[in-house]
């Protein structure tokens, strides 16, 4: 059983593998969901000196402690369910709650409210269906700004939106006229 340090670490490091650059190990992921074998997964974290004891058991240690539940295992398979910059994954497209959130930092908030939310580095632009992930998000770089989205306005105008699973929704680049700043913070 990993420890909490150790936990957060090994999830980092999927992450790593998951999301970010599984070409530079080797990994293979299916085009379509990002997934892979768990076993293939294992074999690439087992090979970091850093992690030669780990077993299956701790990798579903990890995704099944993930608070903001960034793996999914399906029988023998296991993928990240958003967040990859190194493919554009296909998600079956959905009808969100009327209102998402999106958090952010006060730096970031003129460019939003001029141009949009737009995807910056991955594949698409993350919402929740909660203030707790939207939260979660948008406190790592700074004061905490909460926005809200009109998924039915963003409809209205072209947007997709994508259902990534645990509350978590992904969307193409959102225009400003579906943004506004969450008052009650």
């Amino acid at each position: 059983m990993l420890n909490q340090a150790a936990e957060a670490s090994l999830s980092k490091f999927m992450t790593k593998l998951l999301r970010h650059t599984p070409a530079e190990y080797g990994l293979p992921l299916d085009p379509e969901d990002g997934s892979c074998l768990l076993k293939d997964l294992l074999s690439i974290v087992t090979a970091d000196p850093k992690w030669t004891g780990i077993t299956q058991a701790d990798i579903r240690q990890v995704v099944g402690n993930s608070g903001k539940q960034r793996f999914a295992i399906q029988e023998e398979r296991i993928r990240a369910r958003y967040g990859h910059s190194h493919a554009k994954l296909t998600y079956e497209p959905g009808t969100p709650p009327p209102v998402l959130y999106h958090g952010t930092h006060q730096a970031a908030l003129p460019a939003i409210l001029k141009e949009g939310l737009q995807p910056t580095g991955r594949q698409y632009v993350h919402l929740s269906a909660g203030l707790h992930f939207a939260g979660l998000a948008g406190s790592r770089r700074g004061k905490l700004v909460l926005l809200t989205v009109d998924t039915v306005k963003a409809a209205q105008m072209g947007v997709t939106c994508y259902y990534a699973g645990n509350e978590v929704w992904l969307a193409e680049p959102l225009p400003p006229a579906c943004i506004a700043l969450r008052e009650e913070q």
